[in-house]
């Protein structure tokens, strides 16, 4: 049986680490000094890895102090289940140090996808990023209600989840520092009213997704699962 450890500092987490991999909040400040702090502690030897669902390894790559041993691996939401693992090289990653993450995603039972270029939001979120802003546009649009923004979607295209769902499993804070981030660099009003609106309606009144039990949905038993959800 594989145990665990927790171990809270940080230059005793890393002595004899292989591969690192980094799952911290969207934000870039808070990953760079993260990762100039990782660097001096860790050995010569040690890869590291972001798990960043949007942001670019190249943005905190010189910040490693190891720019030819980082890279992104991504693992998808509910991983038990979907169990992708985006390997993405930025152009000064070591080819073997590539290959190498991609053996190791496969060693641990995931399906390896290497992306040989980067981009935002790897394949998976490039695709499922535009559905989410979709929805929560057609929402602070006053378009319709959540529920029924799912429900369309489920109905429609036969998928189990809507995006609605989709961002309680994701977390609604990790939707607001990605939708807040886009809305300081592009200026964009629209992404800046959806952040508004989920940090004062959902994050300031501790509704965070399905991890702390209410979000768009109640959990355990939200209603999308409800077998009359879909029925008219």
């Amino acid at each position: 049986m594989t145990s665990f450890v927790h171990i809270s500092d940080l230059a005793a987490a890393v002595a004899d680490a292989d591969l690192i991999i980094e799952a911290i909040p969207e934000v870039v400040p808070i990953k760079t000094d993260f990762y100039q702090k990782l660097g001096p502690l860790a050995p010569a030897k040690t890869v590291f890895a972001t798990n960043s669902s949007t942001l670019l390894p190249s943005q905190f790559a010189e910040a490693t102090g190891r720019p030819s041993q980082f890279l992104a691996l991504h693992f998808a939401n509910e991983i038990w289940k979907n169990n992708t693992a985006e390997i993405m090289k930025h152009p000064g990653t070591d080819a073997k140090v590539f290959d190498d993450v991609i053996e190791f995603a496969r060693a641990i039972g995931m399906v390896a996808l290497p992306l040989q270029k980067e981009q935002p939001g790897y394949i998976l979120n490039s695709l499922l990023v535009p559905l989410l802003d979709a929805g929560q546009k057609l929402l602070v649009r006053g378009i319709a209600d959540p529920e029924t923004i799912d429900k369309t979607w489920m109905v429609a295209t036969g998928a189990p989840k809507g995006p609605f769902a989709i961002l309680d499993i994701v977390g609604i804070t990790t939707a607001y520092n990605i939708g807040n981030a886009k809305a300081e660099a592009t200026g964009d009003q629209e992404m800046k009213k959806i952040a508004e609106l989920l940090k004062t309606e959902y994050i300031d009144k501790g509704k965070l997704g399905a991890a702390t039990g209410e979000g768009f949905y109640k959990y355990p038993n939200p209603r999308y699962l409800d077998p009359d959800f879909l029925k008219s």
